[in-house]
């Protein structure tokens, strides 16, 4: 993603140690110290990296029913016998491997629902791409509940996601229009070059393509970005990379507080409130400069700085004149965001 991409190496020394070799190796969840299955199968092995602002999976189930059931049995070999192997597993509540490695299965995706980029990206979850992947995860909750029990959460889980998508379009379209109008601060043209070495407006992705008010030209499109933008900007990210997937992973995990009061569907009512208000005053100023004859110059520190030099745009532009980062990677693969992958389309 590009506000880890972007940015020098030590600002980001928490994804890579997560988002790279550890995710191939046994040893990221079996311990090499402690090569045990005892306890590779035990829910804290996940919690390492499975935490955290934009991918909150251990706060969400630790504080949802399963997590409570989870840490006052896990103790009791009678609840959670360590030794039997995962196909032979009769916990008493489920545990992270329980669920997403079903049976010993080590693909841990297979079990997942709908993913849609932690949540992110706008889809139609009920829609008939899905219905095998629904209902392999809803197989999993009929372990202990009832089929329709476990229907009814998904259900409830696609509602909220579904509300949380009114909100993040709302919040995105106060942001674009100022950007279209010419009165957001500072405007793309005026920031340093983007990730890409191109001035593309950092919200410009889905529904923004093709549209050359936002600096992008045809099938071009911008990444979010957290650093060096403008606060509107900053609040859209936040809005959607934080507490849109609280609401997505708290619903998934039976964390309703998560999904809820815990800066989840609270969360984004909060942000879009503070988009509107700095919109509604960016339009004001701006009507007033006009109406005096002020004509604005951003500051310089948007543009250049000590720390963004560093960052990969400003490098791409001073050691590469005239290319993009697609450029330099014809067959980007992961950085592509051209397009997305088929199964989340």
């Amino acid at each position: 993603c590009a506000w880890s991409i972007e940015r020098p190496p030590g600002d980001t020394a928490g994804c890579t140690f997560c988002h790279t070799s550890p995710e191939e190796r046994c040893s990221t969840c079996h311990q090499r110290h402690q090569f045990d299955p005892k306890v590779a199968r035990k829910s804290e092995q996940c919690k390492t990296c499975h935490w955290g602002k934009d991918h909150r999976d251990w706060e969400a189930y630790d504080i949802g029913l399963h997590g409570t059931v989870y840490q006052v049995n896990k103790w009791d070999p009678q609840q959670f016998d360590w030794t039997k192997k995962l196909a032979d597993a009769d916990y008493v509540g489920p545990t992270c491997q329980y669920c997403y490695m079903r049976g010993g299965h080590h693909n841990v995706q297979r079990f997942s629902t709908v993913y849609a980029s932690m949540g992110m990206s706008m889809a139609d979850r009920g829609a008939p791409i899905w219905k095998e992947k629904r209902d392999r995860w809803a197989s999993v909750c009929d372990d202990c509940h009832s089929p329709r029990f476990a229907k009814e959460n998904l259900q409830a889980m696609d509602e909220s996601v579904k509300d949380a998508g009114l909100k993040y379009r709302e919040t995105f379209k106060v942001a674009a229009d100022l950007v279209k109008d010419g009165v957001a601060d500072p405007m793309p043209k005026d920031l340093a070059p983007d990730w890409s070495g191109q001035h593309v407006w950092s919200l410009k992705i889905g529904a923004y393509h093709d549209d050359p008010a936002f600096g992008g030209k045809a099938g071009e499109s911008g990444e979010f970005r957290m650093s060096n933008c403008s606060d509107i900007e900053r609040l859209c990210f936040e809005s959607v990379g934080y507490f849109q997937t609280y609401i997505y992973k708290g619903m998934a995990h039976g964390s309703w507080n998560d999904a809820t009061y815990s800066d989840g569907s609270f969360g984004m009512d909060r942000w879009l409130v503070n988009v509107k208000q700095d919109a509604s005053q960016a339009r004001r100023l701006a009507a007033i400069e006009k109406k005096v004859g002020i004509t604005w110059v951003p500051e310089s520190f948007w543009k250049t700085g000590e720390w963004l030099d560093q960052l990969t745009g400003p490098y791409i532009v001073k050691n590469h004149p005239g290319k993009t980062i697609f450029d330099l990677c014809p067959n980007p693969g992961w950085l592509d965001t051209h397009h997305a992958p088929a199964e989340e389309v």
